[in-house]
């Protein structure tokens, strides 16, 4: 088999990234990418798998990543989650950033418009370009309620990001929330006040960076200490399951609005 046939027949092997109905993340039921690829701008973006997986098909003629990581916006799928008729979380752009500098106002606000419309679904949307979220969502909403439906999120991998949480707090969002995936530091003291979920993981794929079990306990233990919901997702290693997902014994696994009472 040549160099391209093996590319090609890669393809099989990764339905859960071209089929947007599917997706191996806990915290979500499916993927929507109407923008896809991204530029790095933070030491949690070095090995991005966004990345990696999509310049294996660079050069592939007809798929979806024959163009690698470029930034692309993809109308076509805009009415994609407007076909779905069960109601299920949507993780919005799981291959790119939404509030990248290169995707117009127009096109975001065309992303809302189908999240507001798709109200039985709920829209998990996460950004590393917190400042340009903020200030989009406090101009489309102003004064009014934002749609329960549309969770918004920023990515903070250490304790350097915190800036990006400040963000959040001024965005306009029904739900506000953390992924601090990949850990690669410690998150030092957190100021959770208005955000309602944390999602924390380590990274994986070759070269992995390794998360310390106390990075992961202070951040649980201040989500217990404050009242927000906790999710862990992976120990991460060369696969994202390779050293599971139990935390202090156990698995957590708690969302916005139906978080246990637990002990820190």
């Amino acid at each position: 088999m040549d160099k391209l046939a093996r590319r090609q027949h890669r393809v099989v092997l990764y339905p859960f990234m071209v089929m947007a109905e599917q997706t191996a993340i806990e915290w979500t039921d499916a993927t929507w990418n109407p923008v896809t690829g991204c530029d790095k701008i933070s030491p949690g973006c070095l090995r991005c798998y966004a990345e990696r997986f999509s310049e294996r098909f660079r050069g592939v003629p007809g798929h979806p990543f024959e163009h690698g990581f470029d930034l692309r916006l993809r109308p076509e799928r805009l009415d994609q989650p407007l076909k779905w008729k069960a109601p299920r979380r949507i993780f919005v752009n799981s291959m790119s950033d939404l509030f990248h500098k290169g995707v117009p106002d127009e096109f975001v606000g065309r992303v809302f418009d189908v999240m507001e419309q798709a109200s039985h679904h709920v829209f998990q949307v996460l950004t590393k370009r917190s400042s340009r979220m903020a200030t989009f969502t406090r101009r489309r909403y102003g004064e009014a309620i934002p749609p329960a439906n549309v969770w918004l999120g920023v990515s903070v991998e250490d304790g350097l990001r915190k800036g990006r949480i400040a963000h959040l707090r001024r965005t306009a969002a029904a739900v506000r929330f953390l992924s601090v995936e990949p850990l690669i530091g410690p998150m030092g003291e957190i100021d959770l006040s208005n955000i309602d979920w944390v999602i924390v993981g380590g990274e994986s794929g070759p070269g992995h960076r390794p998360m310390l079990p106390e990075w992961v306990d202070e951040v649980q233990e201040q989500c217990a200490e404050q009242s927000v919901a906790f999710f862990f997702k992976q120990w991460g290693g060369i696969r994202p399951k390779a050293n599971g997902r139990l935390l202090k014994g156990r698995e957590w696994n708690e969302f916005p609005g139906e978080r246990n009472e637990i002990a820190a």
